[in-house]
C-alpha cells in the first residue's frame, strides 16, 4: 500500500482489530450474524494485511492475484446470500473493491488523467455508506435526551450480538476502505 506508513499502520490495526471483533460475533447465538460475521471477519484481516506499508513489507507477486481470488469468491458467496437478503449487496461491492485493488496494476492509479472512473465510483460509494452508517449509530433516545443511552444500557446482550458494535465495526470498515481507495 503507498503512502504514508503511520497511516498504514493505523489501518493495520484497525482492520485487525475489527476483523478480531467480527471473529468474536461468530459465537453468536443468531446463524445469520454469524454468516455475515464470517465475511466481515475476512474482509477485516484481508484489509489489514493489504494496508501493511510497503516499506516494511512487499507482498510477493503471486499474492495479488490470489488475494484477488480470495476476495472473489468472498464476493459470489455475498452474492448468492443476497438472494434472500439485500443487505448482503454491500458484501458483494466491498468484496468487489477488494478484486479491485489487489488486481490493479501497482502504482498504476494516480496518473495524468487523474482518478479513474470506478475508484471515483467506490469513493462515493463507501463515502455515502460511511455517512449512513454513521448517523444509524447515533441513538434515537440520545438525540431525543430520552433513557436507554447510559452506560448499563443495552449491557445484557453478548458481546457478539450486539448490533451496535456490529455496526461501529462496519463503520470501521467502511472508513478504512476509503482511506484505502484515496491510498491507490
Amino acid at each position: 500500500m503507498h503512502g504514508p506508513g503511520s497511516s498504514g499502520w493505523l489501518l493495520v490495526a484497525l482492520c485487525a482489530a475489527t476483523g478480531a471483533y467480527c471473529l468474536l460475533r461468530m459465537r453468536s447465538g443468531v446463524e445469520e450474524q454469524r454468516r455475515a460475521a464470517g465475511g466481515e471477519a475476512l474482509m477485516g484481516f484481508g484489509m489489514a494485511a493489504m494496508a501493511v506499508p510497503a516499506a516494511v513489507f512487499t507482498p510477493p507477486a503471486w499474492a495479488w492475484p490470489l488475494w484477488a481470488v480470495v476476495f472473489g469468491a468472498a464476493g459470489l458467496h455475498a452474492l448468492w446470500a443476497a438472494r434472500a437478503s439485500a443487505r448482503h449487496l454491500h458484501h458483494v461491492v466491498g468484496a468487489g473493491a477488494m478484486v479491485y485493488m489487489a488486481a490493479a496494476p501497482r502504482g498504476a492509479h494516480h496518473g495524468a488523467a487523474g482518478t479513474p472512473a470506478l475508484t471515483a465510483a467506490l469513493l462515493l460509494y463507501f463515502t455515502a455508506y460511511v455517512l449512513v452508517t454513521g448517523a444509524r449509530l447515533v441513538p434515537v433516545a440520545a438525540v431525543a435526551g430520552g433513557p436507554g443511552t447510559g452506560p448499563g444500557a443495552g449491557s445484557g446482550a453478548r458481546w457478539g450480538d450486539r448490533p451496535e458494535l456490529a455496526r461501529a465495526c462496519r463503520l470501521s470498515m467502511g472508513i478504512a476502505m476509503v482511506a484505502m481507495l484515496l491510498m491507490m
